[in-house]
């Protein structure tokens, strides 16, 4: 198993970035809608820890399968996991977030995965996690900033 781990700083409020973290089930208020990695749709399996959304993107058979699995509101820290079937090439999937504020309008997330892989899919799978916190972090920054904009007023 190898940890895979990165940093991200956000042009956002914390607080927003929180918010949409926190609301598990609804990843595609979030996620950009273009770019390499368009979601189609997202089903969602119970609510709260241990709560399962499947993922189906664009062009992609199949779906992935992310639970919660922590959740810590005072220390702004999640973790999830891929379950059922896993994108080519992984085996066993395990991330935690951590989001720090650095000041109004600015905040980090701290991202790092424990990750199994196929023999020989291991860079492939480290350029693909990469290309997709990428995406992630960028659809996190773009909400976060539309949804503190809306929460004063438009200014």
């Amino acid at each position: 198993m190898a940890e895979l781990k990165t940093s991200a700083e956000l042009a956002a409020p914390a607080a927003a970035v929180w918010e949409l973290l926190t609301d598990f089930g609804d990843i595609q208020r979030w996620w950009p809608a273009d770019g390499l990695i368009q979601m189609e749709r997202v089903e969602l399996e119970g609510s709260g820890i241990g709560m399962i959304r499947h993922i189906y993107n664009k062009g992609i058979p199949g779906f992935i399968s992310e639970r919660l699995d922590f959740l810590d509101p005072a220390t702004r820290t999640w973790m999830l996991s891929i379950v059922g079937t896993r994108p080519r090439g992984i085996t066993a999937y395990i991330a935690e977030g951590h989001l720090v504020e650095l000041g109004a309008d600015r905040c980090r997330i701290d991202y790092r995965a424990n990750v199994t892989t196929e023999p020989g899919r291991e860079e492939q799978v480290k350029k693909g996690l990469l290309t997709t916190w990428t995406v992630m972090f960028r659809g996190l920054e773009q909400a976060a900033q539309k949804l503190a904009h809306e929460r004063h007023g438009g200014r």
